[in-house]
């Protein structure tokens, strides 16, 4: 079946960003991976290449452009070459979706000419320590001042992608207590700006997988955020965040099949190569059923990424159905590199080859942006179940 969702200037942007990867991003990989996180000044390189500003109107920089399908190429160029591109991914697929559809005039001419540029780099701060998918729970607050003129930040966060780098985070905090009737009341959203006096970075986490990206825990001690930095309306976060959920899911859905559609590239190249018993290993009967296998489990992954990019820049991708994507391509991939991995025998097992890295980079695609168990839930409810 041939693929219609790119058209040429997606191809384009594809031969782009494959050179890129090539010249600036895999020559010096090992060392990012090493140290545990891309270089700062490497996210002033993507800023030039023009990848923050793609979705960004043109009055503040960016190419005002109003798609996905860019975003998806990048999923899968970095996929097919086993690398990350640091915490950049929670810069524009997580933060921006906020600062357009919340931030004021005024707060965008602030804020996006440098998130263009990569002067500044955002991050979003929602899962606390002992709240983690029950965001409804989180104690972080903040509490607006006698004059009127701030807020007081108060708490701590955890898992924060990019939060190292970061020159501002999104932060979830509660503004007033739950109500009877809703617990999810009283969460509001603020710009934090990561220099201020009170907010420290905690731990760089060290992670399984998805080693060159960032990954803190913050914590804010009589944070004062101006009024100006607070994003859309008081109280209303939790309404906020439902709405950009579904992109997220979409998101994690997307870079999971492209990791699958890797991993079944990184296992033929190496199965073709290798020779066990006087032949290569891609002879084998079970070698070709088990990619075969593969193949057929990618192609579907693919349909139903694809179906939900469509679904995404209509504006027509309901929770339940990113849920549903993000279940079925985040198993698919769970299966595929688990199987490719076996094809490799014991060098799967070492992380200069890609297709360990990449089993370890996949696993959390289970876990963050909700739980398999809590898509599962999305879904039944969905269902009237």
């Amino acid at each position: 079946m041939r693929r219609t969702v790119f058209n040429e200037d997606h191809e384009a942007f594809r031969d782009t960003i494959r050179d890129f990867i090539e010249t600036e991003v895999v020559p010096v990989y090992d060392e990012w991976f090493a140290a545990g996180q891309a270089p700062r000044d490497f996210y002033y390189k993507l800023g030039e290449l023009g990848l923050f500003g793609i979705n960004v109107p043109e009055e503040f920089g960016g190419a005002g452009l109003d798609t996905h399908k860019f975003e998806a190429v990048l999923y899968e160029e970095t996929a097919r070459a086993g690398v990350q591109f640091g915490g950049s991914g929670v810069h524009v697929l997580l933060a921006l979706p906020y600062l357009k559809s919340l931030a004021g005039d005024e707060q965008k001419k602030r804020f996006l000419p440098k998130f263009v540029s990569g002067e500044e780099m955002w991050a979003l701060a929602m899962t606390e320590p002992g709240t983690g998918s029950d965001l409804a729970g989180m104690k972080t607050t903040a509490k607006l001042s006698e004059d009127g003129s701030h807020y007081v930040l108060n708490g701590a966060k955890t898992f924060i992608t990019g939060g190292v780098h970061a020159d501002r985070v999104i932060v979830c905090a509660r503004t007033a207590a739950p109500t009877a009737e809703d617990r999810r009341f009283g969460i509001s959203l603020f710009a934090v700006d990561t220099k201020s006096a009170g907010y420290s970075i905690g731990r760089k986490l060290d992670k399984l997988g998805l080693r060159t990206s960032d990954t803190a825990e913050l914590a804010f001690v009589d944070v004062k955020v101006p009024v100006e930095d607070l994003l859309g309306e008081e109280n209303k976060g939790f309404h906020y965040l439902g709405q950009n959920l579904p992109s997220e899911r979409w998101g994690i859905a997307f870079g999971a099949y492209a990791q699958a559609k890797a991993a079944v590239r990184f296992a033929q190249s190496y199965v073709t190569e290798r020779t066990v018993f006087g032949k290569t290993v891609a002879s084998f009967q079970n070698t070709k059923f088990e990619l075969a296998a593969c193949q057929a489990e990618v192609d579907a992954a693919e349909a139903v990424a694809d179906r939900a990019l469509e679904a995404l820049d209509a504006g027509e991708l309901s929770a339940a159905e990113a849920a549903s994507a993000k279940l079925f391509c985040t198993e698919v991939a769970h299966r595929v590199i688990d199987r490719c991995l076996q094809l490799h025998g014991g060098y799967g097992y070492m992380n200069e080859y890609p297709i360990a890295r990449l089993y370890a980079d996949n696993r959390v695609n289970r876990i963050y942006g909700g739980t398999s168990e809590v898509m599962k839930s999305i879904i039944a409810k969905s269902m009237g179940l």
